[in-house]
């Protein structure tokens, strides 16, 4: 069955695994790769909780929760959903990142999991937003696919990057 579970209630070490896999690409940077396990354990998930609640974040920084993407017992993906925008996050990579590991990839686990973290970051965004803000490298259209195939429409594009949004109803 697949589901969004939050960083903090799958395995540490199966999410350990899985995060030493999953490469920094597109955009996408993974601040795990490298990390040893015991430091993993030891700072990751409160890092993490933190994070949610807004506790210690660097400037420029807002919440942000991590979701895994399930499937069975198999970790496929990573979400991360900022639960408001400031003006880098309005201009830049905006409410939801996400990365699928690519022993995964087009098998539909991206379209799913997308749907899926809207649904979550509905729950927790400023309700003064009236859409969900998303973007990816032009050279990623599979990225960009998913998220026309979620209801997003192209805001902008620039030199490097297409900017998408949701419409939030």
């Amino acid at each position: 069955m697949l589901h969004l579970e939050k960083f903090d209630k799958v395995d540490a070490s199966k999410s350990y695994a899985f995060l030493q896999e999953l490469p920094s690409e597109a955009g996408f940077v993974n601040k795990y790769i490298g990390m040893s396990k015991k430091e993993f354990e030891q700072n990751a998930l409160k890092e993490r909780t933190e994070s949610e609640r807004g506790i210690n974040l660097k400037e420029g920084y807002v919440p942000d929760t991590y979701y895994f993407l399930v499937d069975g017992q198999e970790i496929v993906g990573l979400f991360k959903l900022r639960h408001y925008l400031n003006d880098f996050l309005r201009e830049g990579p905006g409410h939801i990142g996400y990365a699928i590991h690519p022993n995964y990839r087009r098998r539909g686990y991206a379209s799913k999991g997308l749907s899926m973290a809207v649904i979550e970051l509905k729950k927790i965004m400023d309700p003064n937003e009236s859409e969900i803000y998303l973007s990816c490298n032009l050279s990623n259209t599979g990225s960009l696919k998913v998220q026309l195939n979620n209801g997003a429409y192209i805001h902008h594009k620039d030199d490097s990057h297409y900017y998408t949004r949701i419409r939030v109803r």
